[in-house]
This record gives structure tokens, C-alpha cells and sequence, in this order.
């Protein structure tokens, strides 16, 4: 127990970035380039690793959130109005779009298990699983105690993280290539895109305002900085591990034809058994249902902050957001919807989002008025520069894909 105690945001945060979009981009890299890409995974892990820490110190230390940061050290009354518009924008209405596909992707682990899930109403067709994930983590949030949420994702990820793994054990890896590929970078004909899809999938703009509102939660004073730093790199680090289990078990079916993780469970299955689908099966139950606390969380946090909400987790207009969030989601799920429009929307958001956020974290952890000696290395500098250009990368990337520029 006293174990528990000292677990933290991290596993959150863990949770927050192993969806069942990361497990679909790790899926296809490992069904499109076998081992090659797991350098990628890597670096991903150290740049969100870099980018958690400074959240980290920023909600301990300053003793505010990002979102809140960012509205208080604008002083330009525009510059201000658009950023926080494009914060809410990216962050609140981006994650009512991806909501729908962490509960849809926690049905296709639960599919695995059930026959039929899928019932006509009124010519309707409605899944009742996307039902179901969506009472399960309204309960829990509405609860509204961090402890009860906290102590649910834990065990979200610690099953999830036992479900990939053993799924990879079970498809017998070469040891050998597989750490080659990890420490010697090698970039295949049509990698890049997967590289950067790796990376974005990884370092979650959402993440970034969740972690400092969270550290916040769980911890008063900065004398608990060391703890919530270990958390945090022991979490993420788990998280890239897994991550890297998933792009194994994507190797295990190399050029199979595979479009998502529900297909991958299902090649595994004549190689490995069926014991390797119910596993990644479980795994993508635990992702899909833990990340779908996570996203309504965020927005409700982000909101909080911008419009300077008074209250915890229980006030009314704190619930208003994740209940809202947690609804489209639902919805959007369980009727079958593909909300192009709206996930388009979210990408330009978060594409334009990523970069500025990166970019603002780094610019205030170099504050001394604000963080005193806690204030950025040179070091921590560095790897902040490089990973502000490559979500710039990123960014462009985004937009190009959305609106067809052709640029890569």
C-alpha cells in the first residue's frame, strides 16, 4: 500500500498517450517495417519524457497550470484572446472527436470476448459496448475523488502493460535484432510519415496541460519534486516499453494486411493461439477505457484554467466538460458516426497546438520570476530546441495531410 501511495500522475499520464490510436500507428509500423522503427518509439519516449518533466516542475514549483500560464504571461489583450481560443479549440473540441475512438477502440478489445454487440433500434444500429465503456468511465469520474481515478488508470495500465507484453513474449522475438534496432536508426523507403506519426502519437499536446493540474492534485510543496519526477520517467518509460511490445507483435504478421489492432489480434491468432489475441485483445480494452477518462479530464482541466473556475472535480461546471466531452464521445461511438469534419478540425488544432505549446513550456521554464533556481539547464534547453522543431514537423505535417498540400 505504502507502494500506491507513492504512485503519482505518471501512470496517467501513461495512460493518457497508450490509445488506440498509438496502438493502431505501433501496429502498423511493426506490420510495414518489422523491427526498424523501434528507434523511433525511443526517441519519442525521451522527448515526452523532457517536455513531462517541465510540466512537472512548472505545476510543484510556479503552483499553476499550463493553460493558466500561458493566459497570465501574455500581456497583449489579442494574443491572449487567440490563445486561448486555440487552446480550447484544440483541446476541448479535439478531444470530444477523439473520444469516439478511445471507446470505440476499447469495444474491439471487448469484441474479441462477445459475439454480438451491435443492436438495431428504431432502424438505428447501436453498439451497446460503446454504451457500457462510457457509463464505466462516467462513474468514475464523477466520483470525482483524484484518489479513485488514480488509483482506476493505475490498474488500467498495469493491465494493459502485462497484456502487451506478454503478446509480444508470445511471438518470440529475435532478442538480438530486436536491440539493434532500438540504439541504430534507420529510416526505410515511405518510413518517414510512420516516424512522425510515432512521435506525435507519442508527445500528446493534452498531456502537457494534464500532467500540471494532476502533479497538483497529488502533491502541495516542491520538496516532492524528486518523487513526481521519478513517477513520471518510471510511467513514461513503461508506456515507450509498451509501445514498443505492440510494434513486436505488429513484426510477428509483417506484411499481413492490417489496418488496425483488431486485425492484428486477429493474425495473431493462427501463429501464436488464441491466447496472443485475448491478450492484445485486454490490452486494447485497457487502452481504449483508460484513455477515455483521461481525454474528458484534460478538457475539463484546460477549461478550468482559462476561464478561472473555482472548485475541484465536483463543481458543476468542472462536470459540465467531461460529461459533454464524454457524451459526443459516446455517441459518436455507439451509432456508428465518422466525424471527419470534426477529427479534421481537431488535427489543424492540435497540428498548429503541438509546436506552440512545446514552444511556450520551453519559453516559460526559462523564467527565473516564476521558477527561481528550478528554471531550465542548458542541457534541458537543448533537448527542449529540438523537440519545439521537430513538432514543428509535426505540425506542417498535419496540415499538409488535412489539407493535401503535398509538401512530403
Amino acid at each position: 500500500m505504502k507502494f500506491l501511495n507513492k504512485i503519482g500522475p505518471g501512470p496517467l499520464v501513461a495512460a493518457a498517450f497508450i490509445g488506440p490510436g498509438t496502438v493502431t500507428v505501433c501496429t502498423l509500423a511493426g506490420v510495414e517495417f518489422g523491427f526498424t522503427l523501434l528507434w523511433a518509439m525511443g526517441l519519442s519516449i525521451i522527448a515526452t519524457l523532457v517536455l513531462q518533466e517541465m510540466t512537472v516542475r512548472l505545476g510543484l514549483v510556479h503552483g499553476k497550470g499550463l493553460a493558466e500560464t500561458v493566459k497570465n504571461q501574455i500581456k497583449i489583450p489579442a494574443l491572449k484572446i487567440i490563445g486561448i481560443t486555440l487552446i480550447i479549440c484544440a483541446i476541448v473540441i479535439g478531444n470530444g472527436a477523439y473520444e469516439a475512438g478511445n471507446i470505440s477502440g476499447g469495444v474491439l478489445g471487448l469484441e474479441t470476448f462477445l459475439a454480438k454487440s451491435t443492436y438495431s433500434f428504431l432502424r438505428i444500429e447501436i453498439n451497446f459496448l460503446s454504451i457500457l465503456l462510457g457509463f464505466i468511465a462516467f462513474i468514475i469520474l464523477f466520483l470525482g475523488k483524484y484518489k479513485i481515478i488514480e488509483r482506476a488508470l493505475v490498474s488500467l495500465v498495469i493491465l494493459m502493460s502485462i497484456s502487451f507484453l506478454i503478446a509480444a513474449i508470445l511471438t518470440k522475438p529475435d532478442l538480438l535484432l530486436l536491440l539493434k534496432s532500438v540504439f541504430i536508426p534507420k529510416i526505410p523507403d515511405e518510413g518517414f510519415l510512420t516516424i512522425i506519426a510515432l512521435v506525435g502519437t507519442t508527445v500528446v499536446p493534452y498531456n502537457l496541460f494534464l500532467h500540471a493540474a494532476l502533479v497538483r492534485e497529488k502533491w502541495t510543496t516542491v520538496r516532492e519534486l524528486r518523487t513526481a519526477q521519478i513517477d513520471s520517467f518510471i510511467a513514461i518509460i513503461l508506456g515507450g516499453i509498451v509501445s514498443m511490445g505492440i510494434i513486436v507483435c505488429g513484426a510477428a504478421i509483417q506484411g499481413a494486411s492490417v489496418n488496425n489492432a483488431a486485425d492484428l489480434a486477429l493474425g495473431l491468432e493462427p501463429l501464436y493461439g488464441e491466447f496472443a489475441t485475448y491478450f492484445l485483445s485486454i490490452g486494447l480494452f485497457a487502452a481504449g477505457i483508460s484513455s477515455a477518462i483521461t481525454a474528458p479530464l484534460a478538457a475539463a482541466y484546460v477549461s478550468k484554467e482559462c476561464f478561472n473556475w473555482k472548485g475541484g472535480m465536483k463543481s458543476k461546471k468542472f462536470r459540465m466538460v467531461w460529461m459533454l466531452i464524454l457524451l459526443l464521445g459516446i455517441l459518436i461511438s455507439s451509432l456508428g458516426f465518422k466525424p471527419i469534419e470534426i477529427i479534421k478540425f481537431a488535427q489543424v488544432a492540435n497540428g498548429i497546438l503541438l509546436p506552440v505549446v512545446a514552444g511556450f513550456l520551453l519559453w516559460v521554464m526559462n523564467k527565473k520570476e516564476l521558477l527561481g533556481n528550478y528554471k531550465n539547464s542548458l542541457i534541458q534547453n537543448i533537448f527542449g530546441i529540438l523537440i519545439v522543431l521537430t513538432t514543428l514537423i509535426l505540425s506542417i505535417r498535419s496540415l499538409d495531410r488535412v489539407f493535401q498540400w503535398n509538401l512530403f
